[in-house]
C-alpha cells in the first residue's frame, strides 16, 4: 500500500514538473496547448495546474481567441512567487544578481578579486555579503528567495559540500558549498561557470532550438559546456569541457594551470594582454585593469595590436574547429565578456578560421553564434541552478510569503528574457 501511494504521490509531481518546464520556458501557453506538447489528458492539466494557482506559483496571464468558442486563457509562472540569486565568481571580480521568476534583474552587487589565487574564505564572505545586499537592495524578504546558485572556474564535486578544484586559482578541494551554506540558510547551489552560461544558452538564449551545443566561454579564462541530445554532458566525474586547457600549441606558452600551450594561454583575456606586452617590448595595454585593457587592446590601431588580434582569432579558430571535429554540434555559441568583445569585432574572420582548421561535412552542418544573454549571462546562469530544481520538483508548495516592502524595481537597464 505504502509502495502504490508513492509511486503515484512521484507520478504527481513528474507531471507537475513537466508541466511546470513548459509554462516557464515556453509560456506564455494555454492549457489546450499544454495539453498538446505533455500528451497529458485535459483534465489532468487542469487539475494540475489549479493546484499551481491555488499555490500562487502560476498566473492567468490574458487570452487569445480559439478556433471557436471561448477564448484560451494564457498561463504563465508567476514572477514574484520566489525569487532567484546568481554569483558569477570571476578571475577579477564577484559578480552577484537578483531576479524575480521571469528573470529579470532586480539588483546588483559587485566585489573586486584582486589576487590572482583569492582566499577561498574571502570569496565566500564576497558572496554572502552581495547576498544580503541584493536582497536589501530589491527590498524582498530573505524566506521567498529559492536559492542562491554560484559560478566559479575549475571542476565542481556535486557533492553536498560542492567541493571545488580550480588549478588556476591554487583551489584544491575546497568545500565550497559547505562554506556558503555556513554563512546562510537560503539554499546553496554551485557550478562551474561555463555550464551555467550554457544552460542559461540553451534554456532562453542563443541555443534554444538546437540539441547539439557547445557554448563556449571566454573570458579570463576558457572554458566550454558540451549539450548532447538536449543534455549536458558532465564526464565521468564532472569535469568534461575543460576547453581552455587542451594543447593548441605543442611546447607553447605556459598557462595559469602550469602546463605549455593550453587554448587559454592564447585565447583568454589575461594571455592576450600578457601576449601584446611582449610583443610590445614590455608595454602594457592601457587601462586600469583587465577588461578595460582588453577593450583597449581592440581599439589599437598599431601594427602591433593587429598582429597580436589576427593571432588571437586565428588560435580562436582552432580551438573551436577542434570543438567541430570532436562533438560534431549543430551551433558553437561563442560567450563570455572577451569572447563578446572580440566576436562582435571579428566573428567573420572567426568563422574563416574555424574553416580552415575543421573538417568541411561538419563546418558546413554547424553554425556559430554569439551569445545572446550579454556579459552577465554567468551570473544569471548561475541563478538557473535553484530555478532548475523548482522546476525539477514541480513547484514546492509553501504559504505565500508576507511582504510589507513596495514591488521590486527591475534594475535600471535590464530587461527580461525574449522568448
Amino acid at each position: 500500500m505504502d509502495a502504490r501511494r508513492t509511486t503515484v504521490r512521484d507520478m504527481r509531481r513528474a507531471n507537475r514538473s513537466l508541466l511546470l518546464t513548459r509554462i516557464w520556458l515556453d509560456g506564455p501557453l494555454s492549457r489546450h496547448e499544454l495539453g498538446q506538447t505533455t500528451a497529458l489528458s485535459l483534465a489532468s492539466v487542469s487539475n494540475l495546474v489549479g493546484e499551481m494557482i491555488g499555490e500562487g506559483l502560476v498566473e492567468e496571464a490574458g487570452s487569445v481567441e480559439s478556433d471557436g468558442g471561448r477564448p484560451r486563457v494564457l498561463l504563465r509562472v508567476a514572477p514574484g512567487y520566489g525569487y532567484l540569486v546568481g554569483a558569477d565568481v570571476g578571475e577579477t571580480r564577484a559578480q552577484v544578481e537578483l531576479f524575480d521568476l521571469s528573470m529579470t534583474a532586480l539588483a546588483k552587487a559587485e566585489y573586486p578579486i584582486c589576487a590572482a589565487e583569492p582566499d577561498p574564505q574571502d570569496v565566500a564572505t564576497h558572496l554572502l555579503r552581495g547576498l544580503d545586499a541584493v536582497i536589501e537592495q530589491a527590498g524582498v524578504d530573505p524566506a521567498a528567495v529559492l536559492g542562491l546558485g554560484v559560478a566559479v572556474s575549475g571542476t565542481v564535486e556535486r557533492t553536498a559540500d560542492a567541493v571545488v578544484h580550480a588549478q588556476t586559482l591554487g583551489w584544491d578541494g575546497v568545500p565550497l558549498g559547505a562554506m556558503l551554506r555556513a554563512g546562510t540558510d537560503i539554499p546553496v547551489h554551485v557550478d562551474n561557470g561555463a555550464k551555467t552560461l550554457g544552460q542559461a544558452e540553451m534554456w532562453f538564449g542563443a541555443g534554444r532550438g538546437v540539441r547539439h551545443a557547445v557554448i563556449a566561454l571566454v573570458g579570463s579564462g576558457v572554458g566550454a559546456c558540451v549539450v548532447a541530445g538536449g543534455v549536458g554532458y558532465r564526464g565521468a566525474h564532472s569535469s568534461a569541457g575543460e576547453w581552455g586547457h587542451t594543447t593548441i600549441v605543442y611546447g607553447g606558452r605556459r598557462c595559469r594551470c602550469g602546463n605549455l600551450g593550453c587554448l587559454e594561454a592564447y585565447v583568454g583575456a589575461e594571455g592576450v594582454l600578457d601576449r601584446f606586452r611582449q610583443a610590445n617590448r614590455g608595454r602594457p595595454a592601457a587601462g586600469g585593469d583587465e577588461e578595460t585593457a582588453f577593450g583597449e587592446l581592440l581599439r589599437a590601431t598599431s601594427r602591433t595590436a593587429e598582429k597580436v588580434l589576427d593571432e588571437t582569432v586565428g588560435y580562436l579558430g582552432a580551438g573551436v574547429a577542434n570543438l567541430v571535429n570532436l562533438f560534431n554540434p549543430e551551433r558553437v555559441v561563442l560567450g563570455g565578456w572577451a569572447g563578446l568583445a572580440l566576436g562582435e569585432r571579428y566573428l567573420p574572420q572567426i568563422r574563416e578560421a574555424t574553416a580552415r582548421h575543421a573538417l568541411r561535412q561538419p563546418y558546413a552542418q554547424t553554425s556559430i553564434e554569439l551569445c545572446r544573454l550579454g556579459p552577465d549571462a554567468v551570473a544569471m546562469g548561475a541563478a538557473t541552478l535553484p530555478m532548475a530544481r523548482l522546476l525539477r520538483d514541480g513547484g514546492v508548495p509553501r504559504e505565500p510569503v508576507a511582504r510589507v516592502l513596495p514591488r521590486p524595481r527591475p534594475v535600471r537597464g535590464s530587461r527580461p528574457r525574449t522568448r
